[in-house]
């Protein structure tokens, strides 16, 4: 079977055979001309080193004669021998064309050599006329070496000019050699990318054809695919699923249909069961609160009894439309204040409420008429026994991962057998009261609004007093749970 693999890894293996004669073609011709370039090239700069070496003698002989010292002679002696240097490399670019300019050439440097030692050798004798006349020599020798060094420039480019013409002409057909290469090697490459890509893209093409045949749900046609490579093995094994398809199908929707059913079934269990709990609200406290204000009205003037109207105003409404949704903290607060007004008024100084709120923690949401209910009980069963000094706590706190709300009492307390009666709603109603009810309501919806068990605790002592404790997950822009 011809992979697609081995297809891969044909297609590189022509590219780079291709790619690699084309690199050694040119690179051929460059470093022939390269190297005709760097050979004219080193013949300038050998002459061009001659003009230089013979400038920079004349400069330190005369630092030497100026001030001769043993640094100055030793730089005197560098320069020479460079000039020498330079001298002996002008014998390879003898040829028939310029050996006699560079056989003369060669002995003026000769003699602007001797002319330099004779001045250095007058120098320290101590004849300095015949040292400065030496001197005056050598640099006339030096602008002649100068002069000649042109001269021979120009013999050269004469000589050469036929060559740098030869030079320019290979440069063009190399040019034109690497376009014609370059488009060929295009051309090549673009016929050979086309095969591959049609051997892997048309087998690709009808299986997409089969499975597009597959997604419309005709499952009766056979997948076939012209192919000798891992595409054709997965057509087959297309093929075969092919066959088990519409019975998978048949069974995902039959269970996901059951899974939907008991899905909704749950929700609507759920949903029941909440609107079940919200209706449990026990209507005594109306009853109550309607005798009060009538007590209120008789034994008192109009302004507070106008006051305790408001109030209950206030919690009728906020219990009658607000059942469904979800209220923040601050809300809550708000009508248990309005409700302990009604229950200050009733027990006058027999009640005193402390409330502690935390601004930063009334933002976010909890279930409506939550709290009203757990101040109900402590009013009942903490507060009514009571003859006097009776006092509620009521606090909101934010504890950074959650936020604690508290509601405590100095009234009978209970024992731990009650206490778990409450947590697990085992206490049966009572006319009148709403602890039992009131408390097993709270906690269930409580527990299947925040989706935990852990949200209430009771901490109590009896003849102590009893706390409720709510941990309350953060939870905020939540319109509706039901």
């Amino acid at each position: 079977m011809n992979t697609i693999q081995k297809k891969i890894w044909m297609l590189a293996g022509i590219v780079i055979v291709m790619m690699f004669a084309i690199w050694l073609a040119l690179t051929f011709y460059n470093q022939k001309m390269q190297d005709q370039y760097n050979d004219i090239l080193e013949r300038y700069l050998q002459m061009n080193e001659v003009t230089a070496s013979s400038q920079q003698t004349v400069a330190n002989l005369n630092d030497h004669l100026s001030n001769p010292t043993t640094r100055s002679a030793t730089t005197l002696a560098t320069s020479q021998q460079r000039l020498q240097d330079a001298q002996a490399s002008l014998l390879e670019l003898r040829n028939a064309d310029n050996e006699f300019s560079l056989t003369n050439y060669s002995n003026m440097i000769e003699s602007f050599t001797e002319t330099v030692e004779r001045s250095v050798t007058f120098s320290e004798q101590g004849e300095n006329d015949i040292a400065a006349s030496e001197f005056t020599e050598a640099n006339r020798m030096s602008v002649y070496i100068s002069e000649m060094t042109l001269s021979i420039f120009n013999s050269e480019l004469r000589t050469y000019e036929r060559f740098y013409r030869d030079i320019i002409r290979q440069s063009q057909e190399l040019n034109t050699m690497g376009i014609l290469l370059l488009s060929l090697t295009s051309v090549l490459l673009l016929l050979f990318t086309y095969l591959f890509s049609l051997s892997i893209t048309k087998p690709v093409h009808q299986l997409t054809k089969a499975a597009n045949e597959l997604a419309k749900g005709r499952f009766d046609q056979p997948i076939r695919v012209n192919s000798n490579d891992e595409i054709s093995f997965l057509a087959k094994t297309f093929d075969h699923m092919r066959v088990n398809i519409n019975k998978l199908i048949v069974e995902i929707q039959q269970k996901a249909q059951v899974e939907s059913e008991l899905q909704e079934s749950q929700l609507l269990l759920q949903q029941s069961q909440m609107r079940h709990l919200q209706s449990q609200i026990n209507p005594h406290f109306l009853f109550n609160t309607l005798n009060t204000l009538s007590k209120k009205a008789y034994l008192d003037g109009a302004e507070d009894t106008s006051d305790l109207l408001v109030s209950v105003a206030g919690l009728l409404r906020y219990n009658l439309k607000r059942l469904d949704h979800t209220v923040t903290l601050e809300e809550e607060a708000h009508v248990l204040t309005q409700y302990m007004d009604i229950q200050k008024a009733r027990f006058s100084d027999r009640l005193t409420f402390h409330m502690e709120l935390d601004a930063s923690a009334l933002v976010y949401q909890m279930p409506s008429l939550t709290l009203q209910p757990l101040i109900e009980n402590a009013v009942i069963h903490g507060i009514e026994p009571k003859e006097e000094d009776g006092e509620i706590w009521f606090r909101i706190k934010d504890e950074d991962q959650y936020i604690r709300v508290e509601i405590e009492d100095n009234g009978r307390g209970m024992d731990e057998n009650k206490i778990e009666q409450l947590l697990t709603g085992g206490i049966a109603p009572q006319e009148g009261h709403a602890t039992g009810i009131g408390f097993a309501n709270v906690a269930k919806r409580l527990q299947l609004f925040y989706g935990s068990d852990n949200v209430v605790e009771i901490e109590s002592t009896p003849q102590y007093g009893t706390k409720i404790i709510l941990k309350l997950p953060k939870v905020m822009e939540v319109e509706s749970y039901v």
